[in-house]
């Protein structure tokens, strides 16, 4: 199966088509930081291009955090122009294909455990130390994302809610 596979980040947004782990088309573009407009019109953008050098039969999408699962929308720290941007409907809007979104952290942690240092492992936490922190678990075999999708995600933690920031 082909996937166009959408990475959104706080310093860039980019596409690729995936038949398993091999890529065979990748893009990318500056988030641009301006207006949620901007971001949309960028992404959109990609996401044409690249679907013009190929067909894919899905989307997944991996997205800086806090994502909401249940809603299809993102509200990434780093992305500050977009907050509950309903991605989800707008990429299967523009696209016209079934839309899958996850966290980046639990996305980069199941890609590992399918792919990676994690092969062969039951239960899996992923870090990722970019332009935020997050994470993602694999429990028992099976990606958890919890109620809203930010389940395992490191960055943020309130430890004491009345101690220091």
């Amino acid at each position: 199966m082909t996937v166009l596979a959408l990475d959104i980040g706080g310093t860039k947004i980019a596409a690729a088509l995936a038949d398993g782990a091999v890529l065979t088309h990748r893009a990318q573009v500056p988030t641009p930081q301006s207006s949620a407009d901007d971001a949309w019109a960028a992404t959109a953008q990609l996401i044409t291009d690249t679907l013009a050098t190929g067909s894919a039969e899905a989307v997944g999408i991996a997205s800086a955090g806090p994502v909401d699962l249940p809603a299809g929308s993102i509200s990434p720290v780093n992305i500050a122009v977009w907050r509950d941007f309903p991605i989800a409907g707008r990429v299967a809007e523009l696209t016209g294909l079934p839309v899958r979104l996850g966290g980046d952290g639990l996305c980069m942690a199941l890609a590992e455990h399918r792919f990676g240092a994690g092969n062969g492992a039951r239960f899996v936490l992923g870090m990722v130390v970019s332009a935020g922190i997050g994470g993602g678990l694999v429990l028992d075999g099976a990606p958890y994302d919890g109620r809203t999708g930010n389940a395992g995600h490191v960055g943020h933690v309130v430890v004491d809610v009345d101690g220091r920031r």
